[in-house]
């Protein structure tokens, strides 16, 4: 079975802590606004040919190769440009720390990913980190976890550095730091590293299993070296980059039987994978290993307003993977003759590529605030209105609509057991488009498990023949596991559906009613009726008529709890006509369930 290889590293990392090394390039101070080291050789080149009232033609590296006759250096550049080590330290400042500006701006600052890392090494997963990085970030984003990290840029440091075994925290900067004049920058500088830099770096690869990221391993000749001559594989590599990796990459990958992570950049990869192993700390049962990741990462979001863009995001990744299968080749409407199996083989395809997306979708409903819901309503919104094709075989046209009935039942169900009518209200009346031919309009009136699968179509699933309300029921019994740990009990599991297909059928009637008919059919004293979806409360409780004059009963004009709860979410304010069309409305869609069932036997 394959697995996602993020899920396979933090797998590993959680159950081997301290076992893995990073090694970080450039790429993961990229989105702080950091330059690389050679960017900074050539711009300062370019401040030297601005000195000498030249322009650094045809490129900066040529211009000094021709004008000095040796390579570009680091220390020379600096020696050139500056006269004393406060003018030299001024200068490096402003390459690798902010103006008040850039602060503002959330530049030259420690990133997600290094705040990630940081977090990691707190938890004791990580001690030791390579980089080729000049900057100061890591380090500013690990004292600020709490931690003292040992710092190793030069040779000589090695010589008194507490031993990896005993250090809490170790950062070796392969190619030096910013503020001191031994950088290594050129081709020249990073073929050969010394001796006992050379030698730690050996201990490393040797006794750590790696985790590659922004290091892109064209220009290190002595770094590449030393994976290449490391004799040992205990623990695996992982290499996280994008789409396609050079040759030099692919070859060390490959060199070391290492795993290609393909990420949209440093921040991403560390936030995801701290919260993955943060995640599998404390859940240890069989429940499937992604599922229960994304579900504490999405409990973890809507905990706190700072993680806001955090949940935006995965929800919505989630969705639209979700909807790239969908409407992928596994689920093909044209040239294909419809049968109750492959009805049934669609349904339970559907339900298994939404299974994740609807465990988040339940926690999210029943522990976001209202700052949440705009996320929430948006998916929503996507999987409804998911372009269809114009032609096809309809019946399964219609049933790419699924995972879009999945997602709301669970998350109306949700809602309701953390008592949020508001969201619920607000999920009844987004605006909606699910067919491109028909104008937009509110998603209770437009979007049903009628427009999913017609009635008639539903009694050709699979041992569902004799039942009144086949899809109904299967939503019952197929939502029933994500919604566990929010509505306890099944006796309260079985209410809440019960309740929230009532409520969709009232809203539905009472949005869609013909308000003439009806109080023309009150006034001449006939009982007004009007449509509207009927789930299976309604064989539920057949035998029990009075079921809607129990719990929903109105005594003396006042409304039981719940139809209060109702009115507060749907009708907001003192409106006494809103009231007698919501009341009359009721007794329009009751009437027309009180018809209906007493007809199924």
């Amino acid at each position: 079975m394959p697995i996602d290889p993020l899920v396979a590293l933090a797998f590993s990392v959680q159950s081997n802590k301290a076992v893995y090394a990073l090694l970080l390039g450039s790429g993961v101070s990229r989105s702080a606004g950091i330059p690389t080291g050679w960017e900074v050789v050539l711009d300062l080149i370019r401040k030297l040919a601005g000195v000498q009232k030249e322009k650094p033609e045809p490129t900066p590296e040529q211009w000094f190769r021709g004008k000095h006759g040796e390579e570009p250096n680091y220390a020379a550049l600096l020696n050139a440009l500056t006269r004393t080590a406060a003018e030299r330290t001024q200068l490096l400042r402003s390459y690798f720390e902010p103006t008040e500006e850039e602060r503002s701006q959330g530049l030259k600052s420690p990133t997600v990913a290094h705040r990630a890392i940081a977090e990691l090494m707190r938890l004791g997963y990580f001690r030791v980190v390579l980089t080729t990085n000049f900057d100061r970030l890591l380090e500013q984003a690990i004292r600020d976890a709490g931690l003292e990290p040992t710092v190793i840029s030069t040779a000589d440091a090695i010589k008194g550095a507490v031993p990896l075994a005993h250090a809490q925290c170790t950062i070796i900067k392969l190619h030096g730091d910013y503020l001191d004049h031994r950088l290594k920058n050129t081709p020249t500088e990073l073929a050969t590293y010394e001796k006992p830099m050379d030698s730690l770096l050996d201990r490393v690869l040797d006794e750590f299993g790696l985790i590659v990221c922004g290091w892109s391993g064209q220009y290190d000749t002595a770094l590449k070296a030393a994976i290449e001559r490391c004799p040992n594989r205990r623990y695996p590599m992982y290499w996280a980059g994008h789409d396609t990796v050079g040759d030099v990459a692919t070859r060390l990958i490959n060199l070391r039987a290492g795993t290609k992570i393909t990420i949209r950049g440093a921040d991403e990869f560390f936030a995801n994978l701290r919260d993955s192993v943060v995640a599998l700390e404390s859940l240890q049962d069989g429940d499937p290993l992604s599922e229960k990741i994304a579900v504490a990462r999405t409990k973890k979001y809507v905990s706190k307003p700072e993680y806001r863009i955090d949940f935006h995001d995965l929800l919505h990744r989630e969705t639209e993977r979700v909807i790239e299968r969908i409407c992928g080749p596994e689920f093909p409407v044209q040239g294909v003759q419809f049968s109750p199996e492959l009805l049934e083989r669609r349904l339970a395809s559907y339900e298994s590529s939404c299974g994740v997306l609807l465990s988040m979708a339940a926690a999210s409903a029943y522990w976001a605030s209202e700052e949440h819901y705009s996320v929430i309503l948006s998916c929503l919104r996507r999987l409804v209105e998911d372009p269809l094709p114009s032609n096809g075989l309809t019946i399964f046209i219609n049933l790419r609509r699924y995972p879009a009935l999945l997602f709301l039942y669970v998350t109306c169900l949700s809602a309701i057991g953390g008592n949020k009518y508001d969201l619920v209200a607000r999920i009844f009346e987004e605006r909606v488009k699910p067919e491109r031919h028909r104008e937009s309009g509110q998603l209770i009136a437009l979007f049903h498990q009628y427009k999913v699968l017609e009635h008639g179509a539903q009694k050709f699933l699979p041992g569902r023949e004799r039942q009144f309300t086949p899809l109904s029921n299967r939503l019952f019994e197929c939502l029933r596991p994500m919604l566990h740990e929010y509505l306890l009990g099944d006796l309260a599991y079985e209410g809440t559906f019960d309740w929230f297909e009532y409520l969709a059928g009232l809203i539905h009637c009472h949005r869609t009613a013909d308000w003439i008919t009806l109080e023309k059919a009150k006034t001449e004293g006939r009982d007004p009726k009007a449509w509207g979806p009927i789930g299976c409360f309604g064989w539920r409780h057949r035998e029990d008529s009075e079921w809607l004059l129990t719990e929903l009963q109105i005594k003396d004009g006042v409304l039981p709890e719940r139809l209060g709860r109702v009115r507060e979410a749907f009708f907001q304010g003192n409106n006494p006509g809103a009231l007698a069309r919501f009341l009359l409305a009721k007794e329009a869609f009751d009437n027309f369930v009180v018809s209906v069932v007493s007809g199924w036997n």
